[in-house]
């Protein structure tokens, strides 16, 4: 073979192999980019009004029925809901999004069935947007993949409410303010995230995860970093899995966290000032609460009330009223509390009443009333459930009047 047919044989093996590679990037390429998505419509909103063109309700018919992505953007400073809008079913994803300044929905005259947004396609969006004075729901969730964001929903009966089959979702730093209930779920919710929300003056809770039963096989919400102020209840956890972890609650009401039935996991949290408890754990189950740091409250910073199997480790509870309660346990089924410290307290470190939980590495010191108190539990019906708590290596520091106050009785 000569020189010129070897050179000519190299040359075809380079172009057929510069083939290969550039196929190679044109399916790599064809994989991440689906085929013949259109680019996104947007539509904009320049009228306040109800209905007509330029309104909120046109553009929504408008986004609902593109052939693909749409976005609708709110450029009037208000507008005013006067009936129900049409709900997004866009299969392709809406984003409503307002312009700086602008974008604040007046729901004031919306019945009650209606909510302001009914999400009902996945892939949806809600941006910067701020809804008020709903008798209703300010947005529905009834799709995955939702995301709401920097958005503010005030003086509504429920701001987010979130159907059993929503999962996905994302919902940031938003305000929710003034209303019934902030934020509501009523099952699980896969791969779904709340974050650096402040919820603030709700009237009964800030975040209500509420379910008939609970769910062992579905995956936690997740909730952290958000704030809670002066709402009635801060969270309600109630057989929802959810891992509640770096939020700050502030001026709490009725409690920072009740929770009921299972599946909650209470960790890092920073509670502070307010007449009632911290964190109350009513019939719940296997809950864990830890590490979390309690100040300020006038109540118990923990109160676990016909609990079973729960674990109480690691917390911190300072300058308030009591430490901490465990009434009418499971005996079966005791609660654990392990290496928590209380101090500086104006009452008892710990009470015990009918039940008998492992106190284990626990410190008490500078409680004004008992470091520890045990009383047996008497029924109205003539019946007696022991307090027999199993104690091992705690420090309960009695300080000089809980000393008199005892040696009285």
């Amino acid at each position: 073979m000569t020189i010129r047919h070897r050179s000519a044989i190299s040359v075809v093996v380079l172009v057929v192999l510069a083939v290969f590679v550039l196929l190679g990037r044109w399916y790599t390429l064809r994989r991440a980019t689906p085929a013949l998505t259109p680019a996104a419509l947007t539509v904009t909103v320049t009228s306040g009004g109800d209905r007509g063109a330029g309104t909120l309700r046109e553009a929504l018919f408008v986004a609902d029925a593109a052939p693909g992505p749409a976005r609708i953007l709110i450029q009037i400073s208000s507008l005013t809901i006067e009936s129900a809008l049409p709900p997004v079913i866009n299969p392709h994803g809406i984003q409503i999004s307002a312009s700086p300044a602008a974008g604040a929905i007046d729901a004031h005259r919306l019945s009650a069935g209606d909510p302001v947004f009914d999400i009902d396609a996945e892939q949806a969006s809600i941006v910067g947007v701020s809804i008020k004075g709903c008798a209703g729901t300010a947005v529905l969730v009834r799709a995955s993949r939702f995301r709401l964001e920097s958005s503010t929903i005030q003086s509504c009966d429920v701001g987010v409410e979130v159907a059993a089959n929503a999962s996905e979702l994302a919902l940031e730093r938003n305000r929710l303010d003034s209303n019934r209930v902030g934020i509501r779920f009523t099952a699980g919710s896969r791969d779904t995230v709340l974050v650096k929300n402040t919820f603030s003056n709700n009237r009964d809770a800030g975040l209500w995860l509420i379910a008939s039963q609970a769910d062992a096989s579905a995956d936690s919400i997740s909730v952290r970093d958000n704030s809670f102020n002066d709402n009635g209840t801060g969270v309600v956890l109630g057989n929802v899995p959810t891992v509640l972890e770096h939020n700050d609650f502030n001026s709490v009401r009725d409690a920072a966290v009740h929770v009921i039935g299972a599946g909650a996991v209470i960790r890092n949290n920073h509670i502070s000032t307010g007449a009632a408890a911290g964190i109350v754990a009513e019939n719940a189950r296997s809950a864990i609460i830890e590490a979390n740091e309690l100040d300020h409250l006038q109540g118990y910073g923990m109160l676990l009330r016909g609990a079973s199997d729960t674990l109480v480790r690691g917390n911190r509870i300072t300058s308030g009223g009591y430490g901490m309660a465990f009434v009418l346990g499971d005996a079966h089924r005791p609660n654990t509390a392990v290496d928590n410290t209380m101090m500086d307290l104006k009452y008892d470190g710990i009470d015990v009443i009918g039940e008998s939980p492992v106190l284990r590495h626990n410190q008490v010191a500078q409680a004004q009333g008992l470091p520890l108190r045990v009383a047996d539990f008497s029924s109205p019906g003539g019946g007696t459930v022991r307090a027999q708590p199993l104690l091992e290596n705690n420090s309960f520091q009695l300080q000089a009047t809980a000393a008199q106050s005892a040696a009285k009785r």
